[in-house]
């Protein structure tokens, strides 16, 4: 009895294991022709869609993550690989407010106000991918963030059938993410359920605020 628990349980692991494994492949994979590193190569569009993140870390530090994206739309803004930026990200309490957040940091690094649009539902990566389209009438962008939140934008962009490429930000360095690339392990596996399993949709959509 004790073999059949002890059999039935690694295998058990094994195929969870092997699902996680699969997933990171397919998201890598399914968006590689999408994702840029060099400035050079990256095409225009006319709006780039920052990710949102907290501006800071649990323990009351500068999040690395936030910095480097909010670096990198200044950059393409600057560059004119961009025209508009919507910052995307969580508005869910009136104390936390991460696109304030980075549309302040963005005006500090001499983005002007009237190109910065505010998206205040971007409560998941697939809410602010598809917010994007729905609400700004952007069919065609940008998406601004680390490359492995890229990779997860760009399928969820595909899956929609939305014209996306993604532009990394600077990495944090690996000890420092650790945490972060172990939720995203899972956050992969989770993103194929929802769009291919429960097909999920935006909490939230709203009025239009085409640009």
């Amino acid at each position: 009895m004790i073999r059949k628990i002890l059999w039935s349980t690694g295998s058990l692991l094994l195929i969870a294991v092997m699902l996680i494994v699969l997933c990171d492949a397919v998201v890598s994979w399914g968006s590689k022709s999408r994702i840029y590193s060099d400035i050079e190569l990256l095409p225009y569009n006319k709006t780039g869609l920052v990710l949102g993140t907290s501006r800071y870390l649990h323990d009351g530090k500068p999040n690395p993550y936030f910095r480097y994206r909010i670096q990198a739309a200044a950059t393409l803004y600057h560059s004119g690989k961009i025209s508009h930026i919507i910052v995307s990200g969580d508005n869910s309490q009136v104390s936390y407010n991460e696109p304030r957040e980075m549309r302040r940091e963005l005006i500090k690094l001499g983005v002007p106000a009237e190109v910065i649009h505010l998206d205040y539902a971007g409560f998941r990566t697939l809410d602010s991918v598809v917010r994007c389209r729905e609400v700004f009438g952007q069919n065609q962008f940008t998406v601004i963030s680390q490359k492995f939140h890229n990779e997860r934008a760009i399928i969820i962009a595909r899956k929609f059938n939305i014209d996306a490429v993604g532009f990394n930000a600077q990495d944090v360095d690996w000890r420092k993410g650790l945490k972060t690339r172990a939720r995203e392990v899972l956050a992969r596996v989770k993103v194929l359920l929802d769009l291919y399993v429960t097909q999920t949709q935006p909490k939230f959509l709203g009025e239009k605020e085409v640009i």
